[in-house]
C-alpha cells in the first residue's frame, strides 16, 4: 500500500489534473529558413510555429515522462490538432499502478484557446461529466498540466529560442529532417512578434508562474520548416505539501546551459519532466465538439487517493 500510494503521488506531481487543481496542408517556407542553406539556425526554429500554422492541422502523438527519486512515470496521448483554430483533441493514457495493473481510464482532453476540458478524469467526477480548466490561470500555462503539452504551445514556445545549434540531418518516420538543439525562454516566446493569440495568454501566465523560464529543447524540422518532433525539458520543485494536491511552489523550467538568467541546475529534490510531441499527417481534418454547459461538472473534486 505504501508503494502504491507513493507512486500515485509521484504521478500526481507530473500530471496537473491530479496535482494542485480544485476541480487538458503545409506551404513551403521561402528563403534560407526553409532549405537551411546559410540560415541562422535560431531563425529557422523561431519561424517553425508559423510553418505549423500554415500546415492547418495534423495528427499528433505526445509523451510525458517524469523522473523523481529513481521513479519514472510515463504518460502518452494521441489525437489531432487544428492550428488555425488553436483547438484539438487528445486521448491521454495515465500510468499503471505499482502492481502493473491499469489504475486509471484514459482521459479525453479537448484543448481550446484559453480552456482545457477533460472527461473520465476520475477523482470524484461523474463518468459522464467534463471538467473545465481555465489555462490562462494555470501557473504553467498548460505546458504540463494536462499530462501533455498543448501541441501549438510546444511550437509557439520555440519563438523564444536562443543559443540554437544545428545538430545535423536525419530521417524521421521516413521524412528527411534537420535536428536543432537549444534553449528557449517562455517569457521571450510570450512577447514574440507573431505569437498565436490562442497561446499568448497561457504563455504569459507560464512566464509569471515559472521561477526559471529557460527550457532546453530538441526540434526536428522538415523541408517546409514544420516541426515533426519537439522535445522540451522542464524541472519542478520536488517539495510537496504532504499530499497528492502536490507542490505549492510554482513550477520551474530548468536550463541545461550553465550560468546566465535561468541557468539553475536541477537540485536533488527536483522532478524532471520531459515532454515530446510528434506531428504527422498534415492536413488531416480535426473537428472538436465542446461539451454543453450542462455536461460540465461544477462539484467538489476528490484529490486524495483511497486509503
Amino acid at each position: 500500500m505504501v508503494m502504491r500510494r507513493r507512486r500515485w503521488v509521484t504521478a500526481a506531481a507530473a500530471v496537473g489534473f491530479v496535482c494542485g487543481m480544485t476541480v487538458l496542408t503545409g506551404c513551403a517556407g521561402d528563403g534560407a529558413a526553409a532549405d537551411g542553406s546559410g540560415a541562422d539556425p535560431g531563425d529557422a526554429v523561431r519561424r517553425s510555429a508559423d510553418a505549423l500554422i500554415r500546415a492547418g492541422s495534423s495528427r499528433v502523438s505526445t509523451s510525458m515522462e517524469m523522473a523523481s527519486g529513481g521513479t519514472r512515470v510515463a504518460i502518452t496521448g494521441t489525437g489531432g490538432f487544428d492550428y488555425g483554430k488553436g483547438s484539438g483533441e487528445l486521448r491521454v493514457t495515465l500510468p499503471k499502478d505499482a502492481a502493473g495493473s491499469q489504475e486509471h481510464l484514459p482521459v479525453t482532453e479537448l484543448l481550446t484557446p484559453g480552456a482545457l476540458y477533460m472527461k473520465d478524469r476520475g477523482a470524484g467526477v461523474p463518468a459522464d461529466k467534463w471538467v473545465r480548466v481555465d489555462t490562462t490561470r494555470l501557473s504553467d500555462g498548460n505546458l504540463v498540466t494536462g499530462g501533455a503539452t498543448d501541441p501549438l504551445a510546444a511550437a509557439e514556445l520555440l519563438r523564444g529560442a536562443q543559443t540554437v545549434e544545428l545538430v545535423g540531418e536525419e530521417v524521421f518516420h521516413g521524412v528527411k529532417v534537420r535536428h536543432f538543439r537549444g534553449v528557449t525562454d517562455i517569457a521571450r516566446a510570450a512577447r514574440a512578434r507573431g505569437a498565436s493569440p490562442a497561446t499568448r495568454r497561457p504563455l504569459e501566465a507560464a512566464a509569471k508562474g515559472f521561477s526559471v523560464t529557460r527550457v532546453p529543447f530538441d526540434v526536428y524540422l522538415d523541408a517546409q520548416g514544420r516541426p515533426r518532433k519537439v522535445s522540451q525539458r522542464f524541472t519542478f520543485s520536488g517539495t510537496t505539501d504532504g499530499g497528492p494536491n502536490g507542490s505549492s511552489t510554482a513550477p520551474q523550467a530548468a536550463s541545461s546551459a550553465p550560468g546566465g538568467p535561468g541557468g539553475r541546475s536541477a537540485g536533488p529534490s527536483d522532478v524532471t519532466v520531459s515532454s515530446t510531441t510528434v506531428f504527422d499527417a498534415f492536413g488531416t481534418p480535426v473537428n472538436v465538439v465542446l461539451p454543453k454547459s450542462a455536461d460540465i461538472y461544477n462539484g467538489k473534486i476528490v484529490t486524495a487517493p483511497p486509503e
